[in-house]
């Protein structure tokens, strides 16, 4: 394509990798040692316009229906409008070019992650790439669970008014089969590939490594290259529940410091004297992320968190107040302490408007319409959701005609707020909106399915198992029938929701399809027990499981789950 002398640097990996944050963390770098750097994606931004474009087309789950080949296909097409209108260009006037992601992501999503065959996706992609090759793979590796958790932190207190990723509608088993596929082309590529763990090391020693790796393979060197980074740091394995709580909290203290945001999420949902001074501790430096985790949970630690929190994030708070006076909460709710949440609830919801009235889901309770008084437009039919009856549906019925009547079920944003407020309703008027606004919308119609069981729900279910595998199966959590465990035992070897969708199903056929995912999805399988889980069946089976993956940070929460709930119900 053009006479090159610049050396190509591509940062490749699954999503939350950290490949965005190295990749210009390593450009501003060699730009400090003056070099001409161009960054194809500064910022997570494209240099085009155009790819930009067609990312955003690619990721909408609106086009949930995209199939594996057309989706090669426009992925490359991304590719192909960066190379030619940015990366060559910059390829022909800089030292260095560094490019967050490459045509490998639209081989290895065809292949590893939607099972193409090479054959037939290699000769396309090669064909696009017209010779153009980088000088350096830099995989940035890491352990899928910790990526899911930074992903979801850096969400937290951020409403995105975007539908969801499309990718994402695949679930979790997508980013396990990816690392797979990466790690097998840098095994079969070592001239060109480099992997780099970024799941322990302190981020700045992993920047410092690929730094003189880049120099190293500027020198034409890729063993010297491959040398630079720094080792992969081995955690302390655990053998028993006790000993895998220990080793969480040793892990807890030692990530506090740099990634407080990522230890306060871990330590979220856990009580009791191991866990609270940490909790405490870490409410100082990620506030939101503490409070986000309170709600549903009743002990004294947590309801003073609450009060010195308000401040600092009252969405979550509220919404945790709000848990606290829910009649039909799982947790048991101390009808001490209702009217205080109450009052809470009312003091905070001018701030917290969206977040409370999400927190009313399902609720008929005369608290709940206490509530619903205060709010308006779009968060009062944001509250109704789940809720049946004429009162409810004057409700949607206003909000419709105010929204412009039928149009409102053709843009996303009204699209999406309509399925929610038919959520889990199964009467004519709800399937009318549902199917209305399930073209806009189609990933929201599907959720709205949850607590819906006529022949018209499992037909949709049926119907988008393949290409929206994770909110189908969220659609039916708990439910215990055949046409639920035909879904389950369909999607099992790809998907581990298959077994997050049976949280705390204590039936034989729950526990034989858990013992058929314990080899594909472990942590999955222990986390389905839910309620279970500290009981002696629960225990035992979290106890094979850390013998087996004794350095997995998910069973090691998962212990101290088991032993902080199995104190909690000796106390009781």
């Amino acid at each position: 394509m053009t006479d090159r002398r610049a050396t190509l640097i591509v940062f490749e990996g699954i999503d939350g990798s950290g490949k965005t944050t190295l990749s210009n963390a390593v450009a501003a770098a060699l730009r400090a040692q003056g070099l001409a750097v161009a960054h194809v994606r500064e910022g997570g931004n494209f240099a085009s316009a155009v790819t930009q474009g067609i990312r955003e087309f690619g990721r909408d789950a609106k086009n949930v229906a995209l199939s594996p080949h057309a989706e090669l296909f426009v992925y490359l097409a991304r590719e192909i409008q960066l190379l030619d209108e940015a990366t060559a260009p910059a390829l022909a006037a800089n030292d260095v070019v560094i490019a967050d992601r490459f045509f490998y992501t639209a081989e290895l999503l065809a292949t590893a992650g939607r099972g193409l065959t090479p054959a037939e996706v290699e000769p396309v992609v090669a064909a696009a790439k017209r010779g153009v090759e980088p000088d350096l793979v830099v995989l940035v590796d890491v352990d899928p669970h910790v990526a899911r958790a930074r992903r979801k932190v850096s969400k937290v207190g951020k409403y995105d008014p975007r539908p969801p990723s499309r990718k994402g509608l695949a679930g979790v088993g997508l980013q396990f089969r990816l690392r797979d596929g990466y790690l097998a082309r840098a095994a079969r590529e070592p001239e060109r590939w480099i992997v780099v763990d970024n799941t322990e090391a302190e981020l700045q020693t992993v920047i410092d490594g690929l730094i003189a790796a880049v120099g190293a393979r500027r020198a034409r060197d890729a063993a010297a290259a491959r040398a630079c980074l720094p080792a992969p740091i081995r955690r302390r394995p655990a053998t028993t529940l006790t000993d895998a709580a220990a080793a969480l909290g040793a892990w807890l203290d030692a990530r506090a410091t740099r990634e407080p945001a990522l230890a306060a999420y871990l330590v979220g949902g856990l009580t009791g004297p191991d866990w609270d001074p940490r909790r405490r501790a870490l409410a100082a430096v990620a506030p939101l992320v503490i409070a986000s985790d309170l709600r549903n949970l009743q002990d004294e630690t947590s309801w003073a968190l609450r009060a010195e929190l308000a401040a600092h994030a009252p969405g979550p708070i509220a919404r945790s107040y709000l848990s606290a006076t829910n009649p039909l909460a799982l947790t048991p709710v101390d009808p001490a302490r209702v009217p205080l949440a109450q009052a809470r609830v009312l003091e905070l919801l001018p701030q917290a408007r969206r977040e409370v009235a999400g927190g009313l889901w399902g609720r008929d309770d005369a608290f709940a319409w206490t509530v619903r008084a205060e709010l308006t437009g779009d968060d009062l039919v944001r509250s109704v959701g789940g809720v049946p009856g004429e009162r409810a549906w004057a409700i949607r019925a206003a909000w419709l005609a105010a929204a412009g009547g039928d149009a409102a079920f053709a843009a996303y944003p009204t699209a999406h707020l309509a399925c929610g407020a038919v959520g889990a309703l199964a009467d004519e008027q709800a399937w009318a909106w549902r199917a209305a606004a399930r073209d806009a919308a189609p990933v929201s119609a599907l959720a709205s399915l949850w607590g819906v069981h006529d022949e018209r729900a499992w037909k949709w279910r049926r119907k988008w198992l393949a290409r929206a595998t994770k909110p189908v199966l969220a659609s039916i959590v708990g439910v215990d029938e055949p046409r639920a465990w035909a879904l389950r035992e369909a999607t099992l070897a790809r998907c581990p929701e298959a077994l997050d969708s049976m949280r705390g199903l204590d039936s034989e056929a729950a526990w034989a399809l858990r013992q058929a995912g314990l080899d594909a999805w472990p942590i999955a399988a222990v986390k389905s027990l839910g309620p279970l889980l500290p009981g002696e069946r629960g225990r035992a089976l979290l106890s094979s499981q850390i013998v087996r993956f004794p350095d997995s940070l998910a069973l090691w929460r998962l212990a101290a789950q088991a032993l902080a709930r199995g104190s909690a119900d000796a106390d009781d």
